[in-house]
């Protein structure tokens, strides 16, 4: 399957596509006539690199993830460490955005709470 093949039916952008060759983590992948040919191993690695993405790994941790994952089951303790790191980051994330979701609901009643006020007056 060529590049614009994997890109058109599996929703993978060229970019990410580039950027798997460019690793050189493509061992599997054949160039012929020079394009590049995905098996299935490799439509599988760029599955695993589109959810790094999706859960919000930058690109550079993408690329040391799918290294240590391309390295075999000795590196498990590694890849949690950098999920553990991922997840920690993201519930900052998530508590974060929850106090201003607080704040904005505060500044939501108080306005209510002074439209309502004025409404009982007239």
């Amino acid at each position: 399957m060529t590049i614009d093949e994997a890109s058109e039916r599996y929703k993978i952008p060229i970019e990410v596509l580039k950027e798997y060759e460019s690793w050189g983590l493509c061992g599997e992948v054949k160039k012929v006539m020079g394009a590049w040919q995905y098996d299935d191993t490799d439509l599988q690695r760029l599955s695993m690199i589109m959810t790094l993405h999706d859960i919000g790994f930058g690109n550079e941790e993408v690329e040391s993830y799918m290294r240590l994952l391309l390295e075999g089951s000795s590196t498990e303790e590694e890849r949690l460490k950098m999920l553990k790191r991922k997840r920690g980051s993201t519930l900052d994330e998530i508590h974060f955005k929850q106090k201003q979701l607080d704040r904005m609901d505060y500044l939501r009643y108080k306005i209510k709470k002074a439209q309502k006020e004025r409404r009982l007056s007239q």
